[in-house]
């Protein structure tokens, strides 16, 4: 693996190159090169060739990538060898919702713990009998159950110190649905996940006249008003 610095792009492409590998993997597709994996994921060949060479060579000349292998070498590249233990501070209608999502369990993540402040959910249960803390417990739950990873759903003025909170337990990863940028300690990783904003970009777009067409429009007169002056050029050279 090379010494430089990895960017968070090229490790969220990882994860997609790895979900592509899956499906290739299920549909057994034993070989595939870089060229006939991007045409069927609507990928880049060249970045996909980029972004795998910062940690080694995987390709074979004349065969391409071995599917099962660099399954493998993607899925240790990004610590998904290993299991990891999430829990999550917010028992509302998101944490709920996030509890409850079965998609975590295929990347090696299990959801142990939900924490709430709400006397009415504190102690009850949340889809496959998982059960709602008192967030004052929360350090002692994060080490009596291994947590790794913790993830914030709460309101966007309780979110830092929720943060602050997980910080102290030890937790050195976080994943933000808070509508607010979270200071974090040295150290920590925080990813935030804004889905207004996300929205608000798409909003941006539609509200966007749209320009395709008139373009390629003149684009195909330009090039007709040149050929007519080309062969009207010939035709005065003939005369």
């Amino acid at each position: 693996m090379k010494s430089e610095k990895i960017s968070e792009l090229t490790t969220s492409r990882l994860s997609v190159y790895l979900r592509c590998l899956n499906a290739l993997h299920a549909g057994g597709i034993k070989t595939i090169s870089s060229q006939a994996l991007a045409e069927r994921f609507n990928l880049n060949s060249a970045q996909i060739r980029k972004d795998l060479g910062y940690f080694g060579e995987f390709g074979v000349r004349g065969v391409g990538y071995y599917v099962e292998d660099l399954r493998n070498h993607i899925t240790k590249i990004l610590g998904l060898d290993n299991p990891h233990r999430v829990g999550i501070v917010g028992a509302g209608r998101l944490g709920t919702a996030l509890a409850n999502y079965n998609g975590f369990a295929r990347s090696n993540f299990t959801v142990v713990a939900l924490f709430d402040n709400d006397g009415q959910k504190i102690g009850h249960r949340i889809g496959d009998s998982l059960p709602v803390y008192d967030v004052d417990e929360l350090t002692k739950i994060i080490a009596d159950e291994a947590i790794d990873v913790m993830v914030i759903a709460v309101p966007a003025k309780a979110a830092q110190r929720v943060l602050n909170q997980v910080m102290s337990a030890g937790i050195k990863a976080v994943l933000n649905f808070a509508p607010v940028s979270l200071t974090a300690r040295r150290g920590v990783k925080v990813k935030t996940v804004d889905l207004t904003t996300s929205l608000e970009s798409l909003s941006y777009f539609l509200s966007q006249p749209a320009k395709g067409s008139v373009t390629h429009v003149r684009e195909r007169s330009s090039k007709e008003d040149v050929s007519v002056a080309k062969a009207q050029r010939r035709k005065e050279k003939q005369l």
